[in-house]
């Protein structure tokens, strides 16, 4: 039986897509999905772990006025996480996340919530945000991975798929 990260990789390889990550509340762990996989090295570009907003800035690009408007938690930001993976990198497929894996949060933001942008060159990056709930810091984390994964792999497997 095959896993999400071997599914993800044999899609992209089959598309010729190299892959790059820009992991905030995930601290590296997609990237680490991926690598974790024998023979990666022929898909995976790099992985930007960009856990504070100055890492966001300097590594990706994300815009100060963006993060002041939206806030480090927003689709907006996934968005330029994205993008910035993709335009800094060899890749032409990048997945970003952004959310509070708790425990915390706000009213506005709670526990539980993580933005995904995924950016493939010649396409329109696409945004989403999905609501894990207070499950736990490692549960978030976890679903955070596999649903990075599944977008990845829906991607790379293109439309209609």
């Amino acid at each position: 039986m095959t896993t999400l990260a071997e599914d993800t990789l044999a899609a992209a390889r089959a598309a010729g897509l190299k892959i790059a990550t820009a992991e905030s509340c995930t601290g590296g762990m997609i990237i680490a999905a991926l690598t974790d996989v024998a023979g990666s090295s022929d898909v995976v570009d790099r992985g930007f772990v960009t856990y504070s907003n100055q890492a966001k800035i300097d590594m990706l690009g994300v815009r100060d006025e963006t993060l002041e408007r939206f806030g480090a938690v927003s689709e907006a930001i996934a968005r330029e996480m994205a993008d910035g993976a993709l335009a800094r990198s060899g890749a032409g497929l990048a997945v970003a996340v952004t959310g509070i894996a708790g425990p915390g949060g706000s009213e506005h933001k709670p526990e539980g919530r993580v933005c995904f942008g995924l950016a493939q060159k010649g396409k329109t990056t696409l945004v989403e945000t999905q609501e894990f709930g207070p499950i736990g810091r490692g549960a978030v984390r976890r679903a955070t991975v596999e649903h990075a994964l599944r977008l990845l792999n829906s991607a790379a497997n293109g439309p209609g798929q």
